[in-house]
């Protein structure tokens, strides 16, 4: 659900399909937007897109700040 192509958002992570990237998702959804009100402020975007996007990021995290168990 989530892609990087270099001719899409300058190789962002984007919601496949879209032109959304992670980083727009993820701060509507820190700024406390349900699901519902971001579908409305992206059409084009639908739920699976913002699951996704939010699985995306807790790996990208979780490889950057390994726990101490796997450390």
């Amino acid at each position: 659900m989530i892609r990087r192509d270099p001719s899409v958002c300058h190789g962002q992570a984007v919601a496949r399909g879209t032109r959304i990237m992670v980083s727009v998702i993820l701060g509507c959804l820190v700024a406390g937007m349900t699901e519902v009100e971001i579908l409305e402020e992206y059409p084009t975007l639908d739920v699976e897109g913002i699951r996704a996007a939010a699985v995306y990021e807790g790996e990208l995290v979780r490889d950057e700040y390994p726990s101490v168990a796997s450390a």
